[in-house]
C-alpha cells in the first residue's frame, strides 16, 4: 500500500479556537490511538484533499511539528453543510501487531459484462467494503472483475477471497450484479373520439330494436268519436 505523508500542527489553542483555524486555510482534527492522548492538530487544506478524494486506501504518516510521527488512517470526514468543504477529520492510529477494520473502496474491472451486451443494467450496490486486518495488510482497494457476469448474476461478500483480510460484511451481501433491462408496456393508441361515436351507436340501436320488439303485435288503439251532439228541444 502506498504510504502518503501528511504534515500537521499541534493545536495548543482548543475552545472557539476551530473558526480561526478555518479562517487561515486549514482543517482541525484530531490524532486517536487507545492508550494514548488525543492529539488536536490542524492540517491545510489542499494538504488533506489527496486523503478525501480518492478511490484508494492510504496508510498515513503523520508528522507533527513537534517532531512525532504517527502512523494512521483517516476514519472520518466532516462537512460544511452548504460549501461541501472539509470542516474536521479524525485520523485513527495504527498498531503494527493490532488488527484494525476498515472500509475498503470497491473498483469494478473487466470491461463491459456479457449481460450488458445482452441488453441488461450494471448496477453496483456496495461502494465500500469492510474488512478486517493488520495495517501492513490493509488493500489500497478490492477489484471485482464482471466480465463474465450475465443478466440477473451478482458478486457476493462471500465471493471475495483475499489472503490476510477477513471480509466484515454479510456473505449474502450482493456487491455488483447485472439487472434485466426493464420493458416498459406501449399504451394502445387510441383514435380520437372513437369511444364516444361507438357507444351512443350501439345504445340507440339497441334501443330502437327494444321499442320495436315491444310495440310488435300491439294494434293501435282506436281514436274515439266525439259525442253526437243533443237535439235542440223545441
Amino acid at each position: 500500500m502506498r504510504e502518503l505523508i501528511l504534515d500537521a500542527e499541534v493545536r495548543t489553542q482548543l475552545k472557539k479556537h476551530s473558526n480561526v483555524v478555518r479562517r487561515s486555510g486549514k482543517v482541525p482534527g484530531v490524532f486517536y490511538l487507545h492508550g494514548e492522548e488525543n492529539i488536536p492538530i490542524s492540517v491545510i487544506e489542499k494538504n488533506l484533499n489527496p486523503l478525501i478524494y480518492t478511490s484508494e486506501t492510504h496508510i498515513i504518516n503523520l508528522k507533527l511539528n513537534d517532531g512525532k510521527s504517527k502512523n494512521c488512517i483517516l476514519r472520518d470526514v466532516q462537512y460544511d453543510p452548504v460549501t461541501d468543504m472539509p470542516i474536521h477529520f479524525d485520523l485513527q492510529g495504527l498498531k503494527d501487531d493490532e488488527e484494525i477494520s476498515i472500509e475498503v473502496p470497491v473498483v469494478i474491472t473487466g470491461g463491459t459484462p456479457v449481460g450488458v451486451r445482452d441488453g441488461g443494467v450494471l448496477q453496483q450496490l456496495i461502494y465500500k467494503l469492510k474488512v478486517s486486518c493488520l495495517p501492513k495488510f490493509i488493500p489500497e482497494h478490492i477489484e471485482i472483475n464482471v466480465e463474465n457476469l450475465k443478466i440477473n448474476s451478482f458478486v457476493h461478500a462471500s465471493d471475495i477471497k483475499m489472503e490476510n483480510v477477513t471480509i466484515m460484511e454479510s456473505p449474502s451481501a450482493s456487491l455488483v450484479g447485472v439487472m434485466p433491462p426493464t420493458v416498459e408496456k406501449e399504451a394502445t393508441a387510441a383514435v380520437p373520439g372513437a369511444e364516444e361515436a361507438v357507444e351512443p351507436e350501439v345504445i340507440g340501436k339497441g334501443k330502437k330494436v327494444e321499442e320495436g320488439a315491444e310495440g310488435e303485435g300491439k294494434p293501435e288503439a282506436p281514436a274515439k268519436a266525439a259525442p253526437a251532439a243533443k237535439e235542440e228541444k223545441k
